[in-house]
């Protein structure tokens, strides 16, 4: 479990100014392991910046940051990530050099068989045959860094992973991927996942959707209670691709590979 205690976040209002702003105000909140939780709200409302002090970019100015009742505020981002966080960027890096199959690797912390590359990049609509042996520089466009960079989370199995705006830059195709992906995942039971979105279809995946507005959580609760204030209606099947819809999707666009 993550428990965020009125963790506060402030910086100079200019360069060399004593006077502050605060980015995020006295922000305390709940995520249950094993769940999927999703952050949205307004542009400038401090998601990604929340995003970033739980994973130790930026560090708070007070407050907790509670992971399975170890407080890990004054740790490092690698202490972090050896304690099971994982991020995804909003704007991933790019390794000039660096081959998808390697940075698998490296996120994997081990020597991956070809099987499970391929298991990795289908599930974010890459062809395994197309982008394995590329390298993760300036020649691959902004959604295949994205799908790239969500490919080495998966690898990584972080057991409490964040996703900053993972539909940005990405296709309808790989987005519908993505989506069941991210289902799948969280159907398992195992990861508790966090995800900042703007995006319906994601936001109809979660188990607890929290409103962050001016540093504040402004709502919180289950897809039943905050949908509507949205202007969203709950679904079911929350979009889900059926089997014959995926074979209309299949026989209209050519993914083998």
């Amino acid at each position: 479990m993550l428990e965020l205690k009125n963790l506060v976040f402030e910086v100079p209002v200019s360069e060399g100014s004593s006077e502050t702003k605060r980015i995020i105000d006295d922000l305390s909140l709940v995520i249950p392991d094993g769940s999927l939780t999703v952050i949205t709200g307004p542009n400038g409302g401090g998601k990604s910046t929340l995003a970033r002090l739980i994973m130790g970019i930026d560090q708070p100015t007070s407050g907790q940051i509670l992971l399975d009742g170890e407080d890990v505020a004054g740790l490092s981002i690698t202490e972090r990530a050896r304690r099971g966080i994982g991020y995804g960027f909003q704007q991933p890096a790019r390794f000039k050099g660096m081959k998808v199959k390697k940075l698998l690797e490296i996120a994997a912390g081990k020597r991956l068989p070809m099987f499970a590359c391929n298991e990795y990049l289908t599930k974010v609509g890459l062809c395994t045959a197309d982008y394995l042996t590329r390298e993760v520089d300036k020649n691959l466009s902004g959604g295949e860094v994205k799908r790239i960079e969500i490919a080495t989370m998966l690898a990584r199995d972080s057991k409490f992973a964040i996703y900053d705006e993972p539909e940005a830059g990405i296709d309808l195709w790989s987005f519908d991927r993505l989506v069941d992906t991210f289902r799948s995942i969280h159907e398992d039971g195992n990861h508790t996942i966090v995800i900042i979105s703007h995006q319906e279809r994601i936001i109809q995946l979660a188990d607890q959707i929290v409103l962050l507005e001016n540093g504040r959580v402004e709502a919180e609760g289950t897809p039943e209670e905050l949908l509507p204030r949205l202007g969203m209606e709950r679904r079911s099947d929350a979009c889900r691709l059926t089997e014959p819809m995926l074979a209309n999707i299949e026989n209209a666009i050519n993914t083998t590979c």
